[in-house]
């Protein structure tokens, strides 16, 4: 299937299905030389797993990933990284009865009008366990992000009406919810459980900061360094909207309130005074924290009646049963995190060869 890969020097194949016996990922472009394990990953596939808590699909999968190439003796080698997951715990049965049936805000109908044919047991590759192989690329993004001593925190800024009045790093993980305002974690649990008992479901706004991002990533014209970002976040199956930045919040500002200052810090560093363009000035980071914020749909698979037809044209109610997540952001935030992390990795690798100083560093003995 074509559009099954991302990047341009580190490069994700992803590949599988929901139900099928498996789903994995290869990665082409990592430097040789990363410490790199099985257990270096897992904690990326945790945060992503089903079953985490009450607010997630039931789904029982370990997710335990495993590396089948590109590593030796712990360290990257510089060829392909190829990595799997077992799928063990499919219900497919749980799908039988609207394989016929276009699923409201789900990808059927247009998946059968392009290929003549879907995969209806979960949706097949339009389905959000194909992020499984997005988390494994992304923990070996991170990896290589941090030994430049670049960070990424990522979490979930609203749910429904209740968004965060306050930020602490440590609560991000201290909540199922990865929100970094205890109080606001609360009140958004008990709006989940509402939405749960009108068989319901729930949006929310996921927000990235990338810290460390050198000045000079990313490209001016159409493979800007935002550009590249919003592709990435909108191949994510319940991303909807993304803001870069103040992001729509411009609309209501003017030039003098929307620039930011330049100015010369303590260090005798370039640096803003404010950060209204998140980092990212003309496609090119300026060395400011980067800050994106996407906003994650409603899960679609719910158990009240709605409206639909069949293939054959037919009109039809549908009631959709099996194991569904009332709210899916908090497994997506490590998905917009990894592919927040694979973007910059390959912009920072492609930006490598812009000056001719630096091939000549790496090449001139």
């Amino acid at each position: 299937m074509a559009g099954s890969t991302y990047g341009t020097l580190f490069r994700v194949t992803t590949w599988g299905e929901s139900h099928g016996k498996a789903i994995g990922v290869v990665v082409d472009g990592c430097p040789a030389g990363l410490p790199l394990t099985e257990e270096d990953i897992q904690p990326f596939m945790d945060r992503r797993k089903p079953g985490q808590s009450r607010y997630t699909t039931k789904r029982a999968e370990s997710d335990q990933i495993e590396i089948l190439s590109g590593t030796f003796e712990g360290r990257t080698t510089g060829t392909p990284i190829s990595m799997m997951v077992h799928n063990t715990d499919q219900h497919s049965r749980d799908y039988s009865a609207i394989m016929d049936k276009y699923r409201p805000g789900h990808a059927d109908y247009g998946f059968d009008q392009k290929y003549g044919f879907r995969d209806y047991r979960g949706g097949g590759r339009s389905s959000g366990r194909e992020t499984i192989g997005r988390v494994a690329a992304g923990a070996i993004a991170s990896l290589l992000l941090k030994k430049l001593g670049i960070s990424i925190t990522t979490y979930i800024r609203q749910i429904g009406p209740i968004a965060i009045q306050s930020f602490d790093a440590q609560e991000i993980f201290r909540n199922r919810l990865y929100m970094p305002d205890a109080g606001a974690a609360q009140k958004a649990a008990a709006y989940l459980e509402s939405c749960m008992a009108e068989k319901n479901s729930s949006g929310a706004m996921i927000e990235c900061i990338v810290k460390g991002m050198p000045a000079g990533a990313g490209e001016p014209v159409f493979d800007k360094l935002d550009a590249e970002l919003a592709k990435a976040m909108f191949s994510i199956g319940t991303i909807k909207g993304v803001e870069i930045g103040d992001g729509f919040r411009v609309v209501e500002t003017t030039g003098a309130e929307n620039n930011d200052a330049f100015t010369i810090d303590a260090n005798g560093k370039i640096t803003k005074k404010t950060n209204h363009a998140g980092g990212i000035l003309g496609g090119i980071s300026d060395g400011s924290d980067i800050v994106i914020r996407c906003a994650s749909k409603p899960t679609p698979s719910i158990a009240r009646p709605q409206q639909t037809v069949t293939r054959g044209g037919e009109k039809v109610e549908i009631e959709i049963h099996g194991r569904h997540d009332p709210i899916v952001a908090p497994r997506a935030v490590v998905v917009v995190e990894s592919m927040t992390a694979i973007t910059l990795t390959d912009l920072l690798l492609r930006g490598m060869s812009s000056r001719l100083d630096n091939v000549k560093q790496i090449w001139h003995r």
